[in-house]
Order: structure tokens, then sequence, then C-alpha cells
């Protein structure tokens, strides 16, 4: 469509703005869950650090228990930060539980269920081979070893493994600055009870949310109205707060009551494009204002979120320095109904989905697809893909989702 960029190339531009990852900071261990990593982190002891029993049972040589009814003497206990520091000699075994040392001398665990308890004595009921239920030293990691690295975001599973490998504080990229500012005369802030002829704002929270769960930091710029000393305001608060990035909700357009453009031209906007070849969502505008990177999204509400998924999040993941900000988050489906011919938009429809175990999900577009209209994205389960001029397709054809129900990360 004349005038109209392809969602990629869009996304391409987007994330080649974006002037390089914000600085780095170090924080505790505690507060590092969902920080996007801002070097290596290589292990500073080995894991475990000494051969360690994998079951319970008897730390023996495996030479003495090799045949049933073999007798060996008790000689002590190794039990999780209580090892046994003495040395197993011929007909001799240590009582040992899982993941404490296993005592010099020993080279098997006969477990419990494999033995028999008598006072002072252990009996082998069924024999052992050597190595058996022992892990070495190191089994997991080894000292020096890079275990992470740059970029990654951090979660549990990155948690506990940076924990495991000595390091209480980690270097992550600071959360970076977002500023939102929704614009309109129509528009009311949640709680305030609108005129005849309002509505009550909802993107501002949505896009947000959508914000804060890749990592960002929000700067709430609150409502502007349709005037351009308003918006001038609100942009330099923005630059004021030191904002990585403007994001816009609203007024992008060229109508007589959308002014964001113009007022962000006045202010020396580098317009880097307006006007996707997408639905919904298609006045999406990109630039950058000194060294702030500006989005302005659509007003419609499911548009203003789908371009916040589609854009907003990837940019905010680039700023953190995620090398993986741009990759396609789509998978498999099959379709659930009919549809006709696409046009020359990339359509991302509200779907819901049918899940059935060791198939692909089935996606079934809703009949209905305004973009205005929220209770139905609030009900979706996924964003159907149709490319650009998409022949029309039947019920079991495969296609392309994005799950709405996962999170971002």
């Amino acid at each position: 469509m004349s005038g109209l960029i392809p969602v990629a190339e869009a996304l391409a531009r987007v994330l080649a703005s974006v002037p390089g990852h914000v600085e780095a900071e170090t924080v505790p261990l505690a507060h590092a869950s969902g920080r996007t990593l801002a070097a290596d982190i290589v292990a500073t002891r080995t894991q475990p650090p000494f051969p360690a029993s994998a079951m319970d049972g008897y730390a023996v040589r495996g030479a003495d228990a090799a045949s049933p009814g073999a007798t060996l003497r008790l000689i002590g206990t190794s039990a999780a930060g209580h090892g046994f520091s003495g040395r197993i000699g011929p007909g001799e075994a240590v009582r040992i539980f899982t993941g404490a040392p296993v005592p010099d001398g020993a080279d098997a665990i006969l477990i419990q269920e494999d033995a028999q308890a008598e006072g002072e004595t252990v009996r082998v009921v069924e024999p052992v081979e050597p190595n058996r239920f022992i892990r070495r030293a190191g089994l997991d990691f080894t000292a020096g070893e890079t275990l992470l690295t740059q970029g990654l975001t951090l979660d549990a599973r990155r948690l506990a493994l940076a924990a495991a490998a000595g390091h209480p504080r980690l270097p992550v990229r600071r959360r970076p600055r977002v500023a939102i500012l929704a614009t309109g005369d129509e528009l009311v802030a949640p709680g305030e009870n609108p005129a005849w002829d309002q509505i009550v704002a909802s993107n501002s929270l949505a896009v947000g949310a959508l914000a804060t769960e890749a990592g960002a930091e929000i700067i709430d710029l609150g409502i502007a109205a349709d005037d351009h000393a308003a918006l001038a305001y609100a942009f330099r608060r923005a630059r004021e707060a030191r904002a990585d990035l403007l994001v816009t909700l609203g007024g992008a357009s060229v109508g007589d009551h959308d002014l964001v453009q113009a007022a962000l031209a006045r202010e020396g906007l580098e317009l880097g494009f307006w006007r996707v070849a997408l639905r919904p969502g298609k006045p999406l505008m990109h630039g950058r204002l000194g060294d702030m990177l500006v989005i302005g999204l659509p007003g419609n509400p499911v548009s203003s979120i789908v371009c916040g998924l589609l854009f907003v999040v990837p940019a905010i993941r680039a700023l953190q320095g995620d090398p993986r900000a741009g990759e396609d988050r789509s998978e498999p489906a099959t379709l659930g109904r009919d549809l006709p011919a696409n046009d020359g938009r990339a359509d991302y429809m509200r779907a819901r989905l049918a899940v059935t175990p060791g198939q692909l999900p089935v996606a079934t577009p809703e009949q209905r697809q305004d973009s205005s209209m929220l209770a139905v994205l609030g009900h979706a389960e996924a964003l159907l893909i149709r490319a650009p001029h998409e022949p029309a397709a039947r019920a079991g054809d495969p296609c392309r989702i994005i799950r709405l129900d996962r999170r971002l990360l």
C-alpha cells in the first residue's frame, strides 16, 4: 500500500535507531529478577566442591561391596554440612546422606535399599559398582567457567545459578526510563467522572504494564490536551526526566485534532517513519528528539496495545542490550475457521485458543476485530498473524500466532 512500510522494516528501523544500551549498575541478587546482565558471569567456585553422594546409603570401597552378604564395619556418618573427616579403609563403611561429602577412600555408594544395617555393621544385599551414585567434584560447573553471558534476562533459574556460583551482586543494565504521554481532550484519568463526550484513558496503563514487564522504569506524564503548548510542556518534562524513550498515545495522525506529530516537529523531531502496513495500528510514528527515542502509538486501545507489543517492548529490550530484542516470538498453530484473502496490511487478529496435548493449538479469530474493542482483546489468548496479501484460508490450515497468555521475556 502506497506510503506504508512493512512491519518487519518498521521494527528494524526502530531497533537501528536505539543509540546503544543504557549504562550498567550493580544490584543485589534479590533485586536482579527481570534485569538484563551487563557482563558475563564467571563461576568463583566449583560445584559441587567435593565428590558428593547422590543417594542416602553407605560410602564404601567398591571392592568390599562386590558380593552379596559381605559385612562392613560402620565407622562414622557423613551428612550435608557435617562431613566425615576420616578415611575409609578395607572392610569399612560410613553412613552417608544425599549431598554429603564422600569420605576419602570410598569409591561407591551402597544405597540403603540394597543394604541391611545390623548394629555397628552393614551387610551388602545387592552389590554396587565403583563410582556408582557419586557426583564428582565440578559435575555442575568449575571455578573460572563462564555460566551466564551479557544480554541475558535474569529469572529464577539464572539467579539460582549466579548464587551457587558465588555472586551476591550482579552487574545489570539500569532500567530504561520510558515516559508515557496520553493525549486528547476526550480523555480523563481512571477514577474521574467523564463528561458525556469523554472516555476513561486506558492505553497508558496498558503500555506502562508492557514496558514494566520488559524491564523499564515508567515516567507517567499523564494526559495532555489537544494543544501545542500542553504537548510542548509534556515533551520538556520527558527530557528533564532524562527519558530514554518517549511513548505518545494518540494524536499521531494528521487530522485537525491530531497535533502530536506537528508538536514534536516544532521541538526538533527527526522523523523516522510514519504509517505502517499493519492492522491494527497503521498510524504508528517513530523518530528521535535529541537523545530521546520517540514512538507514537495510535489512540485506539487495541491498536495501542498491539503496537506496544510489536515495537515498544523490543525497543526497551534493545536499550538493555538484549541481543534477542527483535526476534520473532510467533509460533505455529492451526486455523480454527475460514478466513477471506487479506489486503495489503499485516493483520494481527484477536483469537481464542483451543489446546489439546500433543497437538498444535487451534486459533479461532473473533468475529469482531474493531480496534476500539478492549473486551475482545481482554478475552483473546493470542494474536493470529496474517501476512499482507495472504490468500483465503480454510479451517485446519497452518497459521502463526503470538500468545498473549505468556510473559514477554
